[in-house]
């Protein structure tokens, strides 16, 4: 039996009953498990009689074990029927554990909070007018060429931007050379800031065999706090000039970067394709957003601290997994920012906001809409993931079945049919870029007016 009632915004507290059946079922299981482990003079291992062990030691010795058994699997139940969505881990008070009684316990859990959905089947949003050009494909060969740029040592010529510099260097602070403050053969690139700033932009114009005086201030937040704040004056001789030299972009150079291709023509052809595809996809995936906030914005939901936190955690996670594929951890980027985890946490904190809010109107529509996942579109998910992991299906389907993932399949097709849904009634009005950048400059009360106005004239 189960009752419920709200405690709060989003809390509620759920009164269960398990019969007194279920209870001395699982309080034998209980028995059984102990047994096995009691050694007692007079009787062989595992056949002590439970009487016997209640006796010594009381009848709650079975209680615990009896709970594990019985609770979770009431409380999932309780869920069930009453309809609750939690969103947090419940907080349980016992109140009776006998034998021959029903178990009572309560459960104070937070749970969805109730959203109030706004017309959300015809939103109006913008779209930015965009298309791949000849100059795009071109700027993308360009840079092809600049990231296969041989660095060619030169005779003559003049320093200059990008070039590398092989140097010797010797600094000093109020008159004493200081650690690590010297060095020969050094290899700089101009325009890196890799150097004290203003280190590399006085050696422009230089020429091979040049000396010249650098004279820098380093900042006063340098990491050595010795040389924080003060002048330093360098003594640099330029002994080499290297200088990118980028190829030219012909067919001999796209054989080199492909074995698919022979001339600039195929390959420039794949390009604007390829190019025309990534925009096609970055443009959905921007339309969707934008009617998704556009119809979370105009909903009554509150969010939830534990929403939050939640979506707080998977970015996290998200971003941990990009910095493995770097080398790095969370710890070691959490040293190299200033504030740490706990700035990165909350810088991004709004970002949560806005996603938790998401998600709870997109669930509201799903409800409303009555949306489910077909055995067809299951079965269909499934199968990408076998074919991406290069995996037998039934073997993807056993996995998902013991991890539980199965639900996480269905809540996504649900999410995407939703989403799809939205985008399908939406009304799209493309903009130049201009005045994309001026409606986003508008003040905000002129913005809230232009709204009204639209309002007016639809319902005359």
């Amino acid at each position: 039996m189960f009752k419920w009632e709200k405690i709060g915004d989003n809390k509620v507290l759920v009164e269960i009953e398990v019969p007194k059946e279920e209870v001395n079922e699982a309080l034998e299981k209980a028995y059984r498990k102990m047994a096995k482990d009691i050694n007692m003079p007079g009787f062989r291992k595992g056949k002590v009689p439970r009487k016997i062990i209640e006796s010594r030691y009381g009848p709650e010795a079975f209680y615990n074990d009896a709970l594990e058994i019985l609770v979770d699997p009431a409380y999932a139940k309780a869920v069930k029927e009453c309809g609750l969505e939690p969103i947090n881990q419940p907080e349980m008070e016992l109140v009776q554990m006998e034998q021959d009684k029903p178990l009572l316990f309560k459960v104070t859990v937070e749970v969805k909070p109730e959203v109030t959905l706004p017309y959300y089947k015809g939103v109006t949003v913008e779209q930015v007018k965009e298309e791949i050009t000849a100059e795009n494909v071109d700027s993308y060969l360009d840079s092809l060429r600049e990231q296969h740029a041989r660095l060619v040592a030169i005779e003559d010529g003049k320093l200059q931007e990008k070039d590398l510099a092989v140097i010797d260097f010797s600094g000093k602070v109020e008159g004493e050379v200081f650690e690590g403050g010297e060095a020969e053969n050094y290899s700089l690139e101009i325009g890196s800031d890799s150097f004290v700033p203003g280190f590399e932009e006085q050696l422009l114009g230089a020429v091979i065999g040049e000396e010249r005086e650098v004279k820098v201030t380093f900042p006063e937040d340098y990491h050595n706090e010795d040389l924080a704040g003060k002048e330093a004056v360098f003594s640099v001789k330029v002994k080499e000039i290297k200088r990118p030299q980028v190829p030219d972009l012909d067919d001999d150079f796209v054989q080199e970067l492909s074995e698919e291709f022979s001339t600039v023509q195929e390959f420039r052809e794949d390009i604007e394709k390829k190019l025309k595809e990534n925009l096609q996809h970055r443009k959905k995936v921007e339309l969707e957003t934008k009617v998704i906030e556009k119809v979370a914005a105009e909903a009554e939901a509150p969010v939830p601290d534990a929403l939050v936190e939640r979506e707080l955690d998977n970015m996290i996670g998200e971003m941990e997994h990009y910095l493995r594929m770097q080398g790095l951890n969370m710890e070691q980027y959490g040293q190299l920012v200033e504030g740490g985890l706990e700035k990165i946490r909350e810088e991004r904190r709004p970002e949560a906001e806005n996603r938790a809010r998401a998600n709870l109107v997109l669930d509201a529509i799903i409800k409303e809409e009555e949306i489910e996942a077909t055995e067809e579109e299951i079965e269909e998910k499934i199968k990408e993931v076998a074919q991406k992991q290069e995996m037998d299906m039934e073997k993807v389907k056993e996995l998902f079945s013991r991890d539980g993932r199965m639900d996480m399949i269905t809540h996504e097709i649900r999410y995407r049919r939703a989403i799809d849904m939205l985008v399908e009634h939406a009304t799209i009005v493309e903009v130049d870029k201009e005045q994309e950048e001026a409606s986003s400059e508008m003040p905000e009360n002129e913005s809230e007016n232009e709204g009204e106005n639209e309002s007016e004239s639809e319902e005359i």
